[in-house]
């Protein structure tokens, strides 16, 4: 079956380039419009997809249409995918009229509702033909949305995992001793993520009071936290603040969490597939996760990490506690995240799906 793909996104991270580079590989005829600030431009820049530049600093942005427009009119494609909401938006405008597959692609759980204007110029506007989600739950909240007899059909929205690759984790894990002065001997809790209440950051501290005043256990949290003054006055108040570390953003997080004895996601909701635990467990490094989202999909609770309730401090202060006291359950636990990483999550799997899902669209004419 021969169509033509354009995909439009933003700054594409790495799982994202390399389904477009899988696709290309796989004989898909594709193409990219990105923004070459992206941090992986210059990997699709070397390979063999053609790639247009492409930014959109708004939803409706007169200059990105017209650049839009300005690709289509370069060749007869079938299909176009939209990796984010900016795209969709001016996608649909800059195509007022005009017949392609229009695909959306859903990362999160949630701020998607009929009594939102944005929302109809993105994933519930009429031309859209599929929505591509992240994980089962997003697709499970959207198609479980209702509102006046109007809803997403099941067959509309599609779930399809990121996916990821050992290879692309092969750096050494960072030493926490010299870089943060962690003990060597030192149970090392890991978390990475953007400064949002619903990412739970505030739970997690409430778990160190619960945890014994002896416990040599150092938090590492990775991410743009230091000039949070509310979190920081939290953690003053912890009576482990000593060992809590806020190091910044890092570019080499999964070498971090590589050296991290577990990873802690403990979000409260909008969780899709969080590329930062996917990211540890490819390292053999065992997760603790709430169940929210697409957590529970990418751990089976007791065997590839810890599930535990939202908001539950306790329970995230005993699960810490449960893999500090246990290493033989931590290890084996660190040894089925990575399986269950290879087995279920791979790119291999993501570009085979999204292609079925493209040829699907081209046989429904």
């Amino acid at each position: 079956m021969t169509y033509r793909v354009l995909c439009l996104t933003d700054q594409s991270d790495l799982p994202e380039t390399e389904l477009f580079i899988g696709l290309y590989n796989a004989g898909v005829d594709i193409e990219v419009a990105c923004n070459p600030k992206g941090r992986y431009f210059e990997r699709l820049q070397k390979s063999e997809v053609c790639i247009h530049k492409l930014i959109a600093e708004s939803r409706f942005s007169i200059q990105s249409i017209q650049n839009i427009r300005r690709i289509l009119a370069r060749k007869d494609y079938d299909i176009l995918y939209c990796f984010n909401n900016k795209a969709a938006s001016n996608l649909l405008m800059a195509t007022w009229g005009q017949k392609y597959k229009i695909i959306t692609y859903r990362g999160t759980v949630g701020n998607v509702g009929f009594l939102s204007p944005a929302s109809w110029t993105t994933h519930l506007h009429p031309r859209v033909d599929r929505i591509v989600c992240v994980s089962k739950a997003v697709r499970e909240h959207l198609v479980g949305m209702r509102f006046l007899g109007m809803g997403i059909g099941p067959d509309k929205a599609v779930a399809i995992y990121k996916g990821h690759d050992f290879a692309w984790y092969q750096s050494p894990p960072a030493d926490l001793a010299r870089e943060f002065g962690i003990p060597a001997d030192a149970f090392v809790v890991g978390f990475a993520g953007r400064n949002r209440p619903h990412k739970g950051i505030s739970h997690l501290i409430d778990a160190t009071r619960h945890l014994p005043g002896e416990a040599n256990i150092h938090f590492l949290l990775l991410g743009r936290l230091k000039e949070d003054r509310s979190l920081k006055r939290k953690i003053a108040q912890s009576p482990h603040a000593c060992r809590i570390h806020l190091p910044g953003f890092r570019e080499d997080a999964p070498a971090v969490f590589a050296a991290c004895d577990t990873f802690i996601m403990p979000s409260t909701k909008r969780e899709g597939l969080s590329r930062a635990v996917i990211e540890a467990m490819a390292r053999g490094t065992p997760p603790i996760v709430t169940d929210v989202g697409g957590l529970p999909e990418l751990v089976i609770h007791g065997q590839s990490g810890i599930v535990v309730k939202p908001e539950d401090a306790y329970g995230i202060a005993e699960a810490i506690l449960r893999l500090a006291q246990n290493p033989e359950e931590k290890r084996r636990m660190g040894v089925n995240a990575r399986q269950r990483i290879q087995e279920h999550f791979h790119i291999q799997q993501t570009v085979s799906q999204t292609r079925s899902l493209f040829e699907h669209l081209m046989a429904a004419e």
